[in-house]
């Protein structure tokens, strides 16, 4: 018998089941839908790429390569417009109710009545809101309170016109001598302070101890010693005779200089005549004041001011100034109403009696 044979014989009762077909392979899902909100956001990124094309491995990582370099360049002109902004701080619009002014502040309260504050806070209203910024420092322990550095009028004008003040917040530890100097450079640069406000502002530093002495203010502000002592003259005068000028911003270090030095030779008559002069309702031109104080060329002017009046009704002022001179002032409303010519001969008749 063949093999054959002999293989038929021994499987012909074996039973073979059919095997089960195999599934058919599931479908490949498309990928989700980019919802319309998010597909229409604006990216500064190329976006990655889904559902790639690229099926090799070789093929997928030069894709991935490709959107790294995009994404470096992109990051790359970012850092570049970063470096036009380094060390830059934002400026914010503030209630200015929540702003205090400093306790260094060196604006005395006659400079928020001159025609310079006055232009100021015009143009400020017809901008709606101060342009340029005024810089404060976070107020210690406590949140949404601030502290002016520098900008005072600005705030005060924003403050009288109920606008939000544009401010920038300098929330790094800002010392007291940090802020003192700050203050004292913007406005020396703005060239607007006056010498008595600036001898103020010095006067409450050395007074306080921020500075030990005026050598080493000047120093620190990189100022000369010869403009310190100027100013602290100035601050340093008595009210009463501070009182006897129209207005402090006004007053000189000459003025000063020549006051302190009448002030040492008869400190008693000097202020006996400041009490006087400063309670008269017209005040003098500051060349008066410094004559009418110092009594120039020792003459006693005790009596060489007074007020022209007729019927309880003021209409002008009298002075007599160092010289001797008579000096008459006629208010403007009645001096153009006035007829000289009788006015004239009327005061030649009495000179002459």
């Amino acid at each position: 018998m063949s093999i054959k044979s002999k293989l038929l014989a021994k499987t012909s009762d074996l039973t073979v089941s059919e095997a089960p077909l195999p599934s058919p392979a599931p479908e490949r899902q498309a990928p989700p839908e980019v919802p319309p909100a998010v597909a229409s956001e604006k990216s500064m990124f190329p976006p990655a790429l889904i559902g790639s094309s690229a099926r090799t491995g070789p093929g997928q990582m030069l894709q991935f390569r490709t959107q790294m370099l995009a994404v470096e360049g992109e990051i790359g002109k970012l850092r570049e417009q970063l470096k036009a902004h380094d060390g830059a701080l934002p400026a914010r619009k503030l209630d200015p109710a929540t702003v205090m002014p400093s306790r260094w502040a060196n604006r005395h309260a006659d400079s928020f009545a001159s025609a310079k504050y006055l232009d100021l806070k015009n143009d400020i209203a017809a901008a709606g809101g101060n342009i340029q910024p005024i810089l404060v420092r976070p107020q210690a322990g406590e949140t949404n309170a601030y502290e002016i550095v520098f900008g005072h009028r600005r705030h005060r004008a924003c403050v009288e016109l109920g606008l939000p003040v544009l401010a920038v917040i300098d929330s790094a530890a800002m010392s007291d001598l940090d802020l003192f100097s700050a203050m004292d450079r913007e406005n020396r640069a703005r060239a607007d302070l006056s010498p008595y406000e600036q001898g103020l502002m010095y006067r409450r530093a050395l007074d306080e101890g921020l500075y030990p002495s005026n050598r080493r203010l000047a120093e620190s502000l990189g100022v000369s010693h010869t403009w310190v002592a100027n100013v602290l003259s100035v601050a340093d005068l008595p009210p009463p005779v501070i009182e006897c000028f129209r207005t402090t911003l006004e007053i000189n270090h000459r003025h000063a200089k020549a006051l302190h030095a009448a002030l040492e030779t008869d400190r008693k008559g000097v202020l006996k005549r400041a009490e006087k002069l400063r309670q008269q309702a017209d005040r003098l031109a500051p060349a008066a004041v410094l004559d009418y104080l110092t009594g120039a060329g020792g003459r006693e002017m005790s009596a060489s001011i007074g007020e022209l009046r007729h019927g309880g009704r003021a209409l002008g002022r009298w002075s007599v100034d160092a010289a001797g001179n008579l000096q008459i002032t006629v208010k403007p409303d009645l001096a153009k109403d006035a007829d000289m010519t009788r006015l004239a001969a009327a005061l030649a008749e009495v000179l002459r009696a």
